[in-house]
């Protein structure tokens, strides 16, 4: 590829980028990624800090003193059920939300770009 059609290229893609489509894309792929980052990063560290400063509650048996299951556990399994659950949420918002935006710019740049 030469450097001309490199130029041609990358502008047609900074020309989308600069698009109010792609603007509003881009503000509602964030206004769905920081707060649940937020959320998980805080579901996170109060399962860590919990687990630090306060054993005795993490350690504690649910189900009975012979159970073997404990309050710790049931948050350390509850990290796995939350990202499964991040995931899922997230793949049926994108297709429902973003992807079709996403695709319509991609059919819109397809139309800019010479091939």
């Amino acid at each position: 590829m030469s450097n001309e059609a490199r130029t041609q290229q990358e502008d047609a893609y900074l020309e989308l980028q600069s698009t109010s489509e792609f603007q509003a894309l881009r503000k509602k792929f964030r206004g769905f990624v920081f707060p649940m980052t937020a959320f998980f990063l805080a579901w996170y560290f109060l399962y860590v800090l919990l687990s630090i400063f306060a054993p005795d509650f993490m350690g504690q048996r649910v189900g009975g003193d012979d159970s073997t299951i404990t309050v710790g556990l049931l948050f350390g399994l509850g990290q796995f059920v939350t990202t499964f659950a991040i995931t899922f949420i997230y793949a049926r918002w994108a297709n429902r939300e973003l992807d079709p935006l996403a695709d319509a710019l991609g059919a819109r740049l397809d139309g800019m770009k010479e091939h």
